[in-house]
């Protein structure tokens, strides 16, 4: 993205520049092709570390609502549009499981698919005042990170844009090579949390 171009064309809405970058954020988890952390730097680019993490929360909160709420509206067969049969059953088990906690810890780990997440998540117990909680929460870390960058660039502070730039670098590479471990036990906890239900209610029965 051309900062410079995108800034202008933000500047010419004038009093709605706010609320175009706020759409912009939305979009990029719905369906645009572009990179959220080109826009989570963007914001701190353009608006500072205070403003520019309000909107980005703003937007990509109002993102995520819009793919969960689609999902809760039309079902399955809308989101077999968007997401893969594959991607689907390897997150299956967030369709079946009720924790809220669980899907919690998902939102917070780096390199999960969160914006196709939200169209999974959509379709299994969470409410939507539960989600909006974890979903806002979740990605408030990486938000962080992404609004200081840009606020670095922005002031020409490369030294520590390159230390912010190194401990994200290593907290993604942590969060890929432990990626399937993490899935295999968050399957399993889903597996022990059912069977334990199970029980409940034949001592119940």
């Amino acid at each position: 993205m051309d900062r410079e171009r995108v800034r202008a064309f933000l500047d010419s809405l004038g009093p709605l520049s706010f609320l175009g970058f706020i759409l912009l954020q939305a979009l990029q988890v719905v369906a645009a092709p572009i990179p959220g952390e080109a826009t989570g730097v963007l914001g701190g680019f353009l608006y500072g570390p205070l403003l520019g993490l309000f909107l980005s929360t703003i937007g990509l909160t109002a993102g995520s609502w819009i793919n969960f709420s689609l999902s809760k509206t039309f079902g399955r067969p809308f989101v077999d549009r968007f997401v893969s049969k594959k991607t689907i059953d390897k997150y299956d088990y967030l369709l079946h499981h009720k924790g809220a906690f669980l899907v919690f810890v998902l939102f917070l780990i780096p390199g999960f698919p969160k914006d196709i997440l939200c169209y999974i998540i959509g379709l299994g117990h969470l409410t939507t005042r539960e989600f909006l909680l974890i979903s806002t929460v979740g990605r408030f870390g990486g938000t962080v990170l992404l609004t200081l960058g840009g606020t670095y660039l922005r002031h020409h502070q490369y030294y520590r844009f390159s230390i912010l730039l190194g401990v994200a670098v290593v907290i993604i590479f942590l969060s890929m090579v432990y990626k399937d471990k993490l899935e295999r036990i968050f399957r399993l906890w889903h597996i022990r949390s059912r069977r334990q239900e199970k029980k409940r209610r034949r001592k119940k029965g």
